[in-house]
């Protein structure tokens, strides 16, 4: 693995590791979720805030946590090419601790910018993602957006979101001038990203396209405690982990004028913890 990988995800809070997986393997994972989505064999994961009767997430809300009862789930989670590149990004071999399946049917909203962070509260370090596109992931369907440099700020304090544009009811607010950029996928593709990292997504406006995307979120080695919903922790020989549970709330960040009137944070807080795992 040249380089640049892993000074891009420290430059950036970001990289994409381009076709880790084939088309093909992302072809079978789209028919698996979709197949365990049509039996709706576990309870689906939350619809979103505003949802109303058309709201195409009703049909196809997000699978939470498939690794505890999904060996195909559970497999992709502990797969050796995604455990070799976290190797190289951190340093240490991380532990796993959430799965997901976004559906992002056309016509659904996007998701607010937030911090994943925020919710899994990792401490000490952060968590990280690999987000596995299943589909091409373009401006039309909604593709993630992020902010290069952001996962160096702190956990920002949260203000409401625009809930006809997202299913989440918060957002972090931006500097003036700061714009998220977005980030072109094709199935294989998967981004890893830090979870201080500022992302989101804006809804689908294609008549026919879905954006589905598989999900795993990791901690770093140094982590002693996560927020309960991600216990059990696992290694990445699938071996459980006894963490700590990591307290609610905590100091956040607003942004205040600084020196000569640039954007500065300042700690403030403790924000509320989420009652929605990201």
């Amino acid at each position: 693995m040249s380089d640049w990988f892993r000074t891009a995800f420290d430059d950036d809070g970001f990289v994409v590791a381009r076709q880790l997986f084939s088309r093909r393997e992302a072809g079978r994972y789209r028919g698996h979720f979709m197949a365990l989505r049509r039996r709706g064999p576990r309870p689906p994961g939350p619809v979103g805030a505003g949802s109303g009767a058309g709201d195409p997430l009703r049909r196809y809300p997000r699978l939470m946590q498939m690794h505890r009862w999904d060996p195909v789930s559970l497999d992709w989670l502990l797969d050796p090419r995604i455990a070799g590149r976290l190797l190289a990004l951190l340093g240490r071999a991380p532990f796993a601790v959430q799965t997901m399946c976004y559906f992002k049917p056309p016509g659904s909203r996007g998701q607010a910018l937030h911090q994943d962070n925020f919710y899994l509260r990792a401490s000490p370090g952060t968590c990280v993602a690999a987000w596995l596109a299943l589909d091409r992931a373009d401006l039309a369907n909604g593709c993630l957006l992020v902010v290069p440099g952001s996962h160096r700020w702190p956990i920002l304090c949260t203000t409401a979101a625009d809930t006809t544009q997202s299913f989440t009811d918060i957002t972090v607010p931006l500097p003036p001038g700061t714009r998220p950029r977005p980030v072109l996928m094709d199935p294989g593709d998967v981004l890893f990203f830090n979870g201080s990292l500022v992302h989101g997504s804006n809804p689908n406006r294609t008549a026919r396209r879905f954006r589905r995307a598989l999900i795993g979120h990791y901690i770093q080695a140094e982590a002693r405690q996560v927020a309960g919903y991600y216990h059990p922790a696992l290694a990445m020989d699938g071996t459980e982990l006894r963490l700590g549970v990591s307290p609610d709330g905590g100091p956040c960040g607003q942004w205040v004028d600084g020196p000569g009137g640039q954007p500065a944070i300042q700690m403030t807080g403790p924000h509320p913890a989420s009652s929605t795992p990201g």
